[in-house]
């Protein structure tokens, strides 16, 4: 029998209320503001003194351009947990429409392992991003404001180092000029266009542990350099409270549920190529603070995102993980091992042979952090019980067991 499609499965699936999953959770009523009947955002500090969790961390070998199934993995490991009667809270990224609208695709997990409401967490979601474009866009406008009203700060337009961002993507707005259209309408000069994903208050906003704090850190940003060559930051502009304000809203984390009730938190999503690819501090803080086990992921492979939240994430929440999962799939190391990307679901063991070498890199890697280790093996129905039999075995000479993990299918 043919599984469903994944927008499928998640519309015939009956939501809990976000009342019903707060309470699962172990929020009370006035810890949660409920965004519609299915979402909510959290009222940051929790009440009580919650003692915090267990920390998984899920992150993967080097993917292929479809990914290698990170959020399906987490997802179907915060619901099993919770199958066996322990509570499990997800900590999980955003989407960002840029990939959603490109070849990626959604980032709400797969089959019967995802997060809902899929449709309204891959596009607008609770408006994070868009007050996030928002305040980057407002500190963009204010630096060549104050160019226009006299430059103070002497700011060079050449040096401007902090740019405009969208959440989608538009190839004509990458490179721009702006300020045409006479002496009321700024100082010409070259622009540039980021996605919203990729901007510093990202960054910053998922690394803030409070509002305060993230005011902080925005007032340290350097956004320009003056004549001389010495940075101007927006202290110096004496907009870091405007911006902050502007952000007051995106900074508590968002509340949803995965489509077997397991509360999840998912919250912020800068990319791992260019910041530190993890949800928020704030996220994580309050997955542990209400679950025995908070399981969260990190972006792209085991040496950018695992490695980042480690070394930069770790030290500001100030919890280590007490285990790593390692997703790994037998067509992605087949690509590594030399396969076509046509034929990856062609049984090929040799090619398989060959990638394994990039598996048991990123092994070594996670286990220099002396963390216990488990390889999930994100099982696809292409895949051989051959080629599954030479990924555990392979893994035995790191002392690593690797698991296979049906987390899509209705079982």
């Amino acid at each position: 029998m043919t599984q469903p499609k994944d927008i499928e499965i998640a519309q015939q699936t009956k939501l809990q209320r976000i009342s019903e999953i707060a309470e699962t959770a172990g929020l009370t009523e006035d810890e949660v503001e409920p965004y519609g009947r299915y979402k909510g955002k959290i009222d940051l500090p929790l009440t009580g003194n919650r003692k915090p969790g267990k920390l998984v961390l899920v992150t993967s070998i080097n993917p292929t351009p479809a990914g290698e199934g990170k959020t399906t993995v987490t997802i179907g490991l915060g619901d099993g947990l919770r199958k066996i009667g322990k509570h499990a809270v997800l900590a999980l990224r955003e989407p960002s429409l840029g990939p959603v609208m490109g070849m990626k695709g959604g980032a709400t997990g797969g089959g019967y392992a995802q997060v809902a409401p899929m449709e309204d967490i891959n596009l607008h979601f609770n408006g994070d991003f868009h007050a996030l474009t928002t305040a980057n866009n407002t500190l963009a406008a204010l630096i060549d404001n104050h160019i226009q009203q006299g430059n103070a700060l002497h700011i060079d337009p050449r040096r401007i180092s902090f740019h405009r961002v969208l959440d989608i993507n538009d190839r004509a707005l990458r490179n721009d000029v702006i300020g045409m259209g006479g002496p009321t309408s700024g100082m010409p000069r070259e622009e540039h266009f980021d996605i919203t994903v990729a901007s510093e208050l990202m960054a910053i906003l998922c690394l803030a542990t409070d509002l305060h704090d993230l005011k902080a850190r925005i007032n340290r940003m350097v956004v320009a350099e003056n004549v001389d060559r010495q940075p101007v930051t927006v202290a110096d502009l004496k907009v870091g409270g405007a911006i902050a304000l502007l952000l007051k809203e995106a900074i508590k984390p968002n509340l949803v549920q995965t489509l077997e009730g397991t509360p999840a938190i998912i919250h912020g999503g800068p990319f791992a190529n260019i910041a530190h690819g993890c949800n928020s501090v704030l996220a994580t803080q309050t997955a542990l603070q209400l679950g025995d086990y908070a399981v969260t992921e990190a972006g792209f492979g085991a040496d950018l995102g695992a490695e980042k939240f480690l070394d930069i994430k770790v030290p500001v929440l100030g919890q280590t993980p007490n285990a790593i999962v390692l997703v790994a799939t037998v067509r992605a190391l087949k690509l590594h091992g030399g396969q076509a990307l046509a034929d990856l679901t062609t049984p090929n063991v040799t090619a398989l042979q060959n990638g394994l070498a990039n598996l048991g890199k990123h092994i070594e890697s996670m286990q220099r952090y002396h963390i216990p280790v488990v390889v999930a093996i994100n099982a696809f129905t292409s895949d051989t019980a051959e080629e599954i039999k030479t990924i555990q075995d392979y893994c035995q000479q790191f002392n690593v067991e690797a698991v296979e993990a049906a987390s899509t299918l209705n079982c």
